[in-house]
């Protein structure tokens, strides 16, 4: 080839079709990690304020639990938190994830209704190990009278 001549075109294969699996075939949908939804989440300053004057504190291992007993039989609502003492945005993230993922295994079991509960992620939170995570939970569950 001349120099300054473009290289010929190669012939290009259409792609696969995409045809999706019959619905018998399909694997079953994954069940979402998120423990509670928007609605039964404590989002406000004032929210957390209230459980933290009003409500019972038990500090147990890895987590400190504020439970506020409400006078209605509406759903449990929760609220999580980890200072800056923890560390930087990233390891507060892991930390508050590591925390949400061990309460939503303990509280799926539980009907509980009408509280208020806010989970306070400590340093030793992130290096704890989950079970022993879940185990901390369950003690300050126990030791704040919610179960």
């Amino acid at each position: 080839m001349p120099a300054g001549t473009p290289a010929p075109f190669k012939s290009i294969e259409p792609a696969p079709s995409f045809e999706p699996a019959a619905p018998s075939e399909r694997p079953e949908p994954l069940r979402t990690a998120r423990a509670v939804r928007k609605r039964n989440r404590l989002t406000q300053r004032a929210e957390f304020l209230r459980a933290a004057s009003a409500g019972r504190k038990a500090a147990v291992g890895g987590v400190v639990l504020q439970a506020l007993g409400r006078d209605d039989t509406g759903p449990l609502r929760l609220g999580f938190t980890v200072t800056r003492k923890v560390g930087n945005a990233v390891v507060r993230n892991r930390t508050r994830r590591r925390l949400k993922e061990a309460a939503r295994l303990v509280l799926r079991d539980l009907p509980l209704r009408g509280f208020d509960l806010v989970l306070i992620g400590r340093d030793s939170t992130r290096r704890r190990d989950f079970t022993a995570l879940q185990n901390d939970i369950k003690r300050a569950l126990d030791r704040t009278g919610v179960i």
